[in-house]
């Protein structure tokens, strides 16, 4: 067994399983370090709605046998109001997901260890060449990819990233079945992606209903743990009060019930800007790294296209006979991450920031500002458009700004 790869990459989530399957079909050699055993893996899911657009299924041929249900719709529903935008989607039967992606990777040559959990990057000279895992066990490589998620143990002890976690998001989803997705006071959920803004339910961050055909659906909400989650919530509750919360509150679920032979899903993710994504012969992807889409969210989407952007990193290093994985030649991942996984970050990361520090109120007047809106300043403000989000601000929303100035100062 070689213990000397082109490519090794810890964690088999669809960013590390990603970013092998596209290694291994360049023909690099590449192993894939999993924590997991893969006897049942995945075990636990740490993505949770794993729901997506056709964007990504296209461009990264997710096949038809992977996914629970196609929808039609994104609605974005306030305590009051709600906005449906025509969109076409999937919803994924995610462990499915992970194992194809596993399958793929191998059927074209990467190598996978389960039960192999990453403890340390291995340094020599100041340059990260190999891993340890499972204790003592080493192997080594050119590149090293970190795609463990926010635990992130290469990424933190390289100093790369510097993410806290007094912005760490948690959230939890069950699966359940004897959900009304057509409730006479709701919008129509048949075939569609809800999101929910409201602090009832998830304070400083928000709820879902996924579709997933008949009476089932994927139902969880998320959060941050920020200054919004403690000016809204009840900090004596756990992520799972607030979701028992309302599945006891809201109509829909009144006969609902969770299916027993699923999983619960929980998750957690970063919500602020990396200092950094790469170094000599080191990259950090998925949600090691993670971003957002202020109204899609769509966070698995984005873990791929990190995931790719990676690959075509370490193509340009390892190609030719003078290898080049010095830190200006791995930067080419920053440079990609930031046009194509993350454009205007800064941007979205605050018009998010202010969307879940806004109030329920403000959340209702933001679903008939949506509605009044065409589709394309809609996209637009969901990719970081100074000009489209100028559209969604009102003179009154000046307390609400400056309340958001005097926390980042705090910070």
């Amino acid at each position: 067994m070689s213990e000397n790869y082109d490519v090794v990459i810890a964690g088999a989530g669809p960013a590390g399983a990603q970013c092998a399957r596209d290694l291994a079909q360049r023909e690099y050699d590449v192993l894939v370090l999993e924590a997991e055993p893969e006897d049942g893996f995945p075990r636990q899911s740490n993505k949770s709605t794993a729901g997506t657009f056709a964007a990504m299924t296209g461009a990264f041929g997710v096949p038809d046998d992977v996914v629970m249900n196609y929808t039609d719709e994104v609605i974005l529903e306030s305590p009051h109001e709600h906005f449906v935008q025509k969109q076409p989607g999937a919803v994924l039967e995610f462990a499915d997901f992970k194992r194809w992606l596993v399958a793929e990777g191998r059927e074209h040559g990467a190598e996978y260890r389960f039960g192999a959990r990453a403890n340390n990057p291995i340094v020599e000279d100041d340059e990260v060449v190999g891993v340890q895992y499972a204790g003592d066990e080493e192997v080594y490589a050119d590149i090293v990819v970190d795609a463990t998620g926010p635990a992130a143990p290469l990424a933190k002890k390289l100093d790369v990233c510097n993410l806290e976690r007094e912005n760490q998001a948690v959230g939890i989803e069950w699966e359940m079945e004897g959900v009304d997705v057509d409730h006479p006071e709701f919008a129509d959920l048949t075939d569609a992606m809800m999101l929910r803004l409201d602090h009832e339910y998830a304070p400083g961050g928000y709820s879902w209903i996924f579709h997933t055909g008949g009476d089932t659906a994927k139902v969880g909400l998320c959060y941050i743990q920020n200054k919004s989650y403690q000016q809204y919530g009840d900090t004596s509750k756990s992520i799972d009060d607030h979701l028992t919360h309302w599945l006891e509150t809201d109509p829909r679920f009144a006969d609902a019930e969770r299916i027993a032979d699923k999983q619960q899903h929980r998750g957690s993710a970063h919500i602020q800007m990396p200092d950094g994504l790469s170094t000599d012969s080191f990259m950090a992807i998925g949600d090691t790294v993670p971003t957002i889409d202020p109204l899609w969210g769509e966070g698995i989407h984005k873990c791929m296209e990190s995931a790719r952007a990676a690959a075509i990193t370490a193509d340009r290093c390892l190609m030719g006979s003078e290898r080049d994985t010095s830190a200006n030649a791995m930067a080419t991942y920053d440079d990609l991450w930031h046009a194509r996984v993350a454009p205007n970050m800064r941007t979205r990361l605050t018009m998010t920031q202010l969307l879940y520090l806004a109030s329920n109120d403000r959340y209702d007047r933001l679903m008939n500002d949506l509605n009044a809106m065409d589709v394309e300043t809609l996209s637009d403000a969901n990719t970081g458009s100074i000009r489209s989000l100028s559209k969604l601000v009102h003179l009154d929303d000046v307390p609400l700004l400056a309340r958001f100035a005097k926390q980042r100062l705090a910070e």
